[in-house]
């Protein structure tokens, strides 16, 4: 059975390739905007993940286990996506210095050949140290923040910035790899 990867990530593809070689990315056109934030971030997070594995199932010849994953940064009840712009990442990064925010990501798994389905979503806790004015526009300039939700990367940069954290690391970047074994065992695959 293959195992493929439904998301144009990099740093998806980078984590995954941690534990297996094996496995194929197809990037998903899943349309994001079919899916409307209603308040409850966990359901919205798994649907999104949902949307982009079915989309690459739905091209498939093989026998395939399809991973979807979606991630958001949560601040205060508003999700912050990828910054529009730089005043956007701006107005992010300035409103996330000295707090606590929330990372969410949704995984789904969806096995062809069985067609079962397995959505879950992880949840990190992260908090930033005080950061300058000075050194926002400097990480701006970086242009690091503006393919990132939340206007930041952890495992770039931006790691600077972080004080604490409470959960899975990878999470933070793009794929809990924890939640991901767990799940593949739950549906019968061994990444060991």
């Amino acid at each position: 059975m293959d195992l493929i990867l439904a998301s144009a990530s990099p740093r998806r593809r980078e984590i995954l390739e941690k534990i297996t070689k094996n496995f194929t990315v197809i990037v998903s056109n899943f349309e994001e905007s079919t899916v409307k934030y209603q308040g409850d971030i966990e359901w919205y997070v798994k649907e999104l993940s949902k949307g982009k594995a079915k989309t690459v199932c739905a091209n498939l010849k093989n026998k395939a286990l399809v991973i979807g994953c979606d991630t958001v940064v949560s601040f205060q009840g508003s999700i912050l996506g990828k910054p529009k712009n730089e005043q956007e990442a701006f107005f992010m990064l300035k409103s996330l210095s000295g707090k606590w925010h929330e990372v969410y990501s949704g995984i789904t798994l969806i096995n062809t050949e069985t067609n079962k389905v397995l959505s879950k979503c992880v949840c990190t806790r992260v908090k930033f140290s005080d950061i300058s004015d000075e050194d926002i526009q400097k990480y701006i300039k970086t242009k690091e923040p503006m393919d990132k939700a939340g206007a930041y990367g952890i495992q770039g940069f931006a790691g600077i910035f972080v004080e604490k954290i409470e959960g899975c690391y990878y999470n933070v970047v793009g794929l809990p790899l924890n939640k991901l074994n767990s799940m593949m065992r739950d549906i019968g695959v061994n990444l060991l």
